[in-house]
């Protein structure tokens, strides 16, 4: 059966000296670990119901994903964060590599990506999925109003190549959808975008590429009993080890998979732990400035760019590696060039056990520098451990925002920039943040250098 393991033990002092944590600091922090896990028993989080209570949701995404595969070879997400991060996660974990349903995701504007994504497609064989629950995000709204020019320009009915993913009642989008008649799913009122992979979010374009999101959800169900534990509960643990690591300067946070399946697990959980837990007021309004700064990493990529800093450099990081027992592939190392004696001990090896290796090697130095750090393993990547898994950070970041005192389902900071946006691109009603915004100080000429 496919399981999750959280390994803890090399976050203690017993394995990494003074920086780590003693078993005094965390009996002294369990009235705050209770307090937490009884919060997040009694609070209505949207997202904790998503595991179990989407049968008949799933049932109109795995009919829909079946249409889509017939007709078409190529999905498009026009979305950005929550909306973007969690389906480029999960294909790239999930994906076998072989020909099927092509996946793209457009999460940014930048006009040179957009002219050569649009120059690719092959419009009649092509479905775009628009998620934005407001339908108000400038990002994916010009996205859509780019691809709605393109579909009619090409001759096609709207209705036949969008779908909405998007507020029930509420919002552009959804009036959008119900005047061209959209096929459309409903992103659930009380889940926020970056919680959002395990709604129709995620889990359509992940049907649409062939992946068992019932498999998904069953991970994602079996994590919510393990991670509403009064004892033994591995998110409330994850998310206590950060919040007092905060408390000791451990202000990165770095997520190290060694598995190129789960590499953008360190986008969508930087996404998600930033956003969160970044938060200038408490929950008693209180000035707190909390949060810790997420740090996307690879292995064994990044043994050669970032581990000198890891093992080397100031002590402001716990590190989380990802482990995978058993690769879906695995590659022999061939017995060749044994003339060579320095590279000869390769031969007959696997690349997976080479990866595992250089992964020890990694936990080893880093425990040795005294640098504290924890190992969540699975038994192989599949549906089950990925939903799992997801499910878990999510856990995590809802524990860690309790013990913060903070509000980890909104993002005020976020929203001046996207004020500013419509002001500076002269949307109606927004002439008093112009007025602020051009009445900001000259620049120095002399710190402009060409």
């Amino acid at each position: 059966m496919d399981r999750i393991q959280f390994d803890f033990n090399n976050a203690m002092t017993m394995m990494v000296g003074d920086h780590g944590f003693s078993a005094q600091e965390i009996a002294a922090a369990s009235g705050m670990l209770k307090n937490a896990i009884d919060a997040l028993k009694t609070k209505p989080l949207g997202f904790r119901k998503l595991p179990k209570g989407q049968a008949a949701v799933v049932d109109d995404i795995i009919e829909t994903a079946a249409s889509i595969r017939k007709d078409y070879d190529t999905f498009v997400v026009l979305g950005i964060g929550g909306s973007a991060l969690g389906p480029i996660a999960v294909e790239q974990a999930l994906t076998d590599g072989q020909d099927g349903m092509k996946l793209i995701v457009e999460d940014n504007v930048d006009p040179e990506r957009l002219a050569r994504v649009f120059g690719s497609l092959d419009l009649k064989k092509t479905i775009f999925n628009v998620i934005t629950k407001s339908g108000r995000t400038s990002e994916t709204m010009s996205q859509m109003m780019y691809a709605a020019n393109a579909i009619e320009k090409a001759g096609f009915a709207l209705k036949d190549h969008m779908i909405a993913t998007t507020d029930e009642k509420n919002g552009e989008l959804v009036k959008i959808a119900q005047k061209e008649d959209l096929k459309s799913f409903v992103i659930p009122a009380d889940v926020g975008g970056r919680f959002s992979e395990l709604t129709p979010v995620g889990l359509l374009p992940a049907a649409v590429c062939g992946h068992d999101i019932r498999a998904m959800l069953e991970g994602a169900a079996y994590m919510d009993e393990l991670c509403m534990r009064e004892t033994e509960n591995p998110a409330a643990l994850y998310a206590l080890l950060h919040v007092l690591g905060m408390k000791k300067g451990l202000n990165l946070s770095v997520m190290l998979p060694y598995a190129d399946s789960l590499k953008f697990m360190s986008d969508w959980y930087a996404q998600l732990w930033a956003e969160s837990l970044g938060k200038r007021y408490g929950n008693d309004g209180s000035e707190v400035y909390a949060g810790q700064t997420p740090v996307k990493s690879l292995g064994v990529t990044d043994q050669h760019s970032q581990i000198q800093l890891y093992t080397e450099g100031p002590f402001d990081k716990i590190v989380t590696f990802l482990k995978v027992d058993k690769f879906r592939n695995d590659l022999e190392i061939p017995k060749a060039l044994t003339y060579i004696d320095a590279i000869s001990f390769l031969g007959g090896k696997t690349f997976g056990q080479l990866l595992e290796a250089e992964r020890s090697a990694t936990e080893y130095a880093l425990c040795k520098a005294g640098r504290p750090n924890i190992t969540i393993a699975l038994s192989q990547v599949s549906a089950y451990t990925v939903g799992a898994l997801l499910y878990f950070f999510e856990m995590a970041t809802a524990y860690a925002g309790e013990m913060l005192g903070i509000n980890a389902f909104d993002q005020p900071g976020v929203e001046e920039g996207k004020v500013a946006t419509f002001a500076l691109m002269g949307k109606a009603g927004f002439e008093e943040k112009k007025a602020e915004l051009n009445a900001r100080p000259e620049k120095d000429a002399a710190l402009i250098m060409e």
